[in-house]
């Protein structure tokens, strides 16, 4: 057979999609791939209904219905303090999986360099492989995830086309503080890049952190690619609706690259969705005290059965340090990988091998999710009180 290229060997499929399959194969319950178990806010669903009785079934505009930008720049400029034009700064795609390979492949010729922090969710190296060009790893150091502001400059330093930053991030749980950002952003003036943005837990942030757009920082706007999706927000990852906002000469290369990636996001579903945008205010409160709950019973419940593990700042994750039971005679010589898979098995919770997300060679920790139910998490926390016992 002839050969293929020579990128697909540079990474691996999705070790996160991998795990639920894995997951499911056995039973376990899934608090490996981040999604949650309940339904989107009825508004939502019952547009959705009306849409698949009388449309729009056909394509929209490309680059997003209408009205479905106008929702979403109203929504995202009361955000971000600053009018965004929904005619010219603003793309929307599938997910924002879809947006930040669209920002990649925009702004990357082959040969560049892209900052990535390290925990990463997995697809941004891919994304800059994908895209020509080679990713820099900076570190963001366990427990507490801080980050030398030297090494991004240095990064800067070799040609740095660009600084991705997951905010809330992915696996982590760290929010980056207007201070973080402010001295990052410094850097990308300085050196003329840009900041790409992964938004999608912005609404998912505990008390007394606060989400920051860079976007909104003075003088930033023309140097940030913000990537969000309604996807957490709203309970409604398999609609696949994401965006990029951004200056719009970025925007207009943007819109380029989606057209051929995927032609346009799902019609009805861009009708559907509109509806978000007309939730209250008290919505995005109620889903900040809905998730501090949930993540309050789950890290107690670890807490109680002795599984040491960081308090996530955002997002619905959590890192897990499973350093002592990999010093036990059972687990010798096992990697993160085959600890999580023994655990699928013979314990029925599936969590994500944390050497998946760092450039680092880490292979002590595995994430969790806890965007589940109340009552799976206590059925979680009562399964992984197995693992308690073989530590006595």
């Amino acid at each position: 057979m002839p050969s293929l290229s020579d990128r697909v060997g540079t990474f691996t499929d999705s070790v996160i999609r991998r795990m639920t399959r894995i997951s499911m194969k056995y039973g376990a319950i899934n608090l490996s791939q981040g999604f949650p178990d309940w339904d989107p806010p009825v508004e939502m669903t019952e547009a959705l209904a009306a849409a698949a009785k009388t449309g729009p079934h056909q394509y929209a505009i490309t680059f997003g219905a209408k009205n479905f930008r106008d929702a979403v720049c109203a929504k995202q400029s009361k955000m971000i303090g600053r009018e965004i034009d929904p005619e010219t700064e603003i793309v929307i795609t599938c997910g924002s999986t879809e947006a930040m390979m669209s920002a990649m492949m925009t702004i990357c010729n082959p040969g560049d360099k892209v900052l990535v922090f390290s925990p990463f969710y997995e697809n941004y190296g891919a994304d800059a492989i994908l895209s020509g060009a080679s990713p820099i790893y900076v570190p963001l150091v366990p427990p507490t995830y801080d980050y030398d502001i030297n090494i991004i400059e240095d990064g800067f330093k070799q040609g740095a086309k660009a600084i991705v930053i997951c905010n809330p991030s992915n696996p982590c749980g760290k929010v980056f503080t207007k201070e973080e950002l402010t001295e990052i952003g410094k850097l990308a003036l300085k050196y003329d890049a840009y900041i790409i943005t992964d938004e999608v837990y912005e609404h998912i942030v505990f008390e007394p952190y606060k989400h920051v757009y860079a976007s909104a920082l003075p003088g930033m706007f023309d140097h940030v690619i913000t990537c969000n999706s309604l996807s957490k927000t709203y309970s409604i990852t398999g609609w696949r609706l994401g965006y990029l906002i951004g200056p719009a000469k970025v925007v207009d290369g943007a819109r380029k690259v989606h057209d051929f990636l995927t032609v346009g996001a799902a019609a009805p579903l861009q009708e559907a969705a509109v509806r978000a945008f007309q939730l209250p205010d008290s919505y995005y409160k109620e889903l900040q005290d809905k998730y501090t709950r949930k993540r309050n019973l789950f890290i107690e419940g670890l807490d109680k059965i002795g599984m040491k593990h960081n308090v996530p700042q955002g997002s619905y994750f959590v890192m897990v340090d499973i350093s002592n039971f990999l010093e036990l005679p059972q687990f010798k010589d096992y990697t993160d990988l085959e600890f999580c898979e023994w655990v699928i098995k013979n314990i029925g919770v599936a969590a994500v091998p944390g050497s998946s997300f760092f450039r680092e060679p880490i292979n002590n920790l595995i994430r969790f999710h806890f965007a589940r139910s109340d009552e799976t998490l206590n059925e979680c926390i009562n399964r992984l009180s197995k693992l308690s016992g073989l530590l006595k």
